[in-house]
């Protein structure tokens, strides 16, 4: 099985990549990196993980936390603040969606919310494996998926002037 492991890392990196860059991107200012690092780490791993893609997602959550927290010491430390503010939707113009309100509007939410609306609309995560991952239960994973839905389109009614609801993905559960 280990003569397998560089074509299962070169299948899980093409797989899994992008996915993770977006959840690190949630905790971190540096997603490539913490991604690049969890997958060494996977490598360097003796005997692989049962499920080397939740075993990723640990990492990489655990990675961008630690990142964030030394990023937020040094900053204190060197007593200036950044405002860096991530890009989590693409511009596209035919969206009736702003991509620019839509990142502000996910911004404002905490973290363990946007953390389960990013895991379930763009990593494609359930809501029993977004609870394994953010140790919480199924339920928690849902709820908050719920809230910050719900957040995002009062804010974005509020941003746009719209009525109704803003176009965003329905709540189904899996």
């Amino acid at each position: 099985m280990a003569n397998d492991r560089p074509e299962r890392l070169a299948k899980l990196v093409g797989e899994q990549a992008g996915r993770l860059v977006l959840f690190a991107r949630q905790r971190c200012a540096t997603p490539e990196d913490v991604v690049q690092e969890a997958f060494l780490k996977l490598f360097q791993k003796e005997p692989w993980p049962d499920d080397p893609v939740g075993w990723l997602y640990r990492v990489v959550r655990n990675l961008g936390l630690n990142t964030s927290r030394e990023r937020n010491r040094r900053a204190s430390r060197e007593a200036r603040v950044t405002k860096d503010k991530p890009n989590w939707f693409q511009f596209n113009p035919d969206s009736q969606l702003d991509g620019q309100q839509a990142t502000a509007a996910l911004a404002r939410l905490d973290a363990e919310t946007r953390e389960a609306i990013v895991l379930r609309i763009w990593c494609d995560h359930s809501f029993a494996a977004i609870g394994e991952l953010t140790g919480t239960s199924a339920a928690t994973a849902l709820r908050r998926f719920r809230a910050g839905l719900e957040e995002l389109r009062a804010v974005l009614e509020c941003d746009t002037g719209t009525t109704g609801q803003a176009p965003l993905p329905a709540i189904t559960q899996r």
